[in-house]
């Protein structure tokens, strides 16, 4: 690939670019190039994610991820079902600890309701029926239609379905480096001339979105998920999905226990300041960038309270012991024996708005001219994926602005 033209350009090949690509197909769109900077696909925050389907609980019900997510729950389960991917309509319990956690549980229930979700505030008894081994402060919050999928089984489902209508292309290996001139991308492989382009670059969004002179105000912050593993014989302890109560005024769910669909069961994940957008190990992944990204850490620490508690709570969880403390809030049985090292670890891609200094709670679309950017695409991204592809291609493709 040297001298490219296209009428579409989608740069980033997870799932949020992967499902507009087939969201354009599906609406009669061709001549569609997905760049992708990976030689394959999953390699970041579409497979290295949970595989939780969430429900619309945690969002404020005039936010962009409440419009989404429940929808896109029931979309992902649909294409699962007519593909034959394995979905495990496993539920999910919110477990309040104390008083203080209890009201926002109902606080919970209140915007869930809102967005449509199904929700049942429970007993203890009930709670027993569902997940026995769960704990609670006399409360509990139920959701019906959260479910687990494998990731990895959808994106290359994705890539199966949108290569074989003939209308979009997947150019691996290919890095977007920045503009040629006006509608003309430079690339890794060479240059590419669109039509309309669409940035769903994921950890790199702002990155891509200030080569077109969009988004300066914002500044990512990533970090850093690890996960732990139940032994094989003490997956039965969990049915299914068992979760803290959240500090709703932070976009991080807390460590929380997932069984997927082939039975094992994770713990985590952390939300730990990361020090590269690829920083999956200790220094792995931390480049040239990592000073800057420490300084806008420091600049959060000093002037934002909400970040300076979680920086200076999560690191800690690099140690076992304040892992499995975390983790031992939610249930009756759990001995340090029963919990063993897992290779699972994401980047969460976080956006902050730097003039306010506030972490970006919800999802941002931002049009310029030609080009679209998806920016903030973090949990449930994955989730509301396939509503949100529609919402982009119907209200920023099509110009249909009535879009529901």
């Amino acid at each position: 690939m040297k001298n490219l033209r296209t009428n579409i350009l989608i740069c980033g090949g997870g799932i949020v670019g992967l499902t507009i690509a087939m969201e354009l197909v599906n609406s009669g769109y061709r001549d569609i190039t997905i760049i992708e900077k990976e030689e394959t696909v999953g390699q970041h925050a579409s497979g290295r994610n949970s595989g939780v389907l969430h429900a619309g609980i945690y969002y404020s019900p005039d936010s962009l991820k409440a419009k989404f997510c429940l929808q896109g729950n029931l979309l992902m389960k649909q294409y699962c079902r007519e593909k034959g991917i394995r979905v495990f309509e496993s539920g999910k319990v919110i477990v309040a600890q104390n008083a203080e956690e209890a009201a926002t549980l109902k606080e919970l229930y209140d915007r869930a309701v809102k967005n449509g979700a199904r929700v049942d505030l429970i007993d203890e008894n009930r709670l027993r029926e569902i997940e026995p081994n769960t704990k609670s402060h006399g409360m509990a919050l139920y959701s019906h239609d959260t479910a687990v999928v494998d990731p990895m089984e959808i994106l290359h489902s994705l890539i199966d379905t949108i290569t074989a209508s003939k209308g979009v292309t997947i150019s691996w290996s290919t890095s977007f480096a920045g503009l040629a001139g006006s509608n003309v991308a430079r690339t890794s492989k060479g240059t590419i001339a669109f039509e309309k382009f669409i940035n769903t670059a994921g950890a790199y969004c702002d990155k891509v979105a200030h080569a077109f002179g969009v988004g300066h105000e914002y500044k990512l912050i990533p970090f850093k998920g690890i996960y732990r593993k139940l032994r094989k014989e003490k997956a039965e302890m969990v049915r299914g999905n068992i979760y803290p109560v959240p500090n709703i005024r932070n976009p991080f769910l807390g460590i929380h226990f997932t069984k997927k669909v082939n039975g094992d069961v994770y713990i985590g994940p952390t939300a730990i300041p990361a020090l590269g957008r690829e920083n999956y190990g200790i220094v792995s992944g931390m480049d040239f960038e990592a000073f800057d990204i420490l300084a806008r850490e420091a600049a959060l620490f000093f002037t934002n309270r909400k970040f300076r508690d979680v920086a200076l709570a999560e690191p800690r969880k690099y140690v076992f012991k304040y892992f499995f403390d975390d983790a031992k809030r939610l249930v009756n049985q759990l001995e340090p024996s029963d919990v063993v090292s897992s290779n699972k670890v994401g980047i969460r891609p976080q956006l902050v708005d730097w003039k306010r200094k506030e972490l970006v709670m919800d999802f941002l679309v931002i049009e310029d001219g030609a080009s679209i950017h998806v920016l903030n695409a973090i949990s449930p991204a994955f989730t509301s994926s396939m509503h949100f592809a529609k919402y982009i291609v119907q209200k920023y493709v099509s110009k249909q602005h009535q879009f529901e």
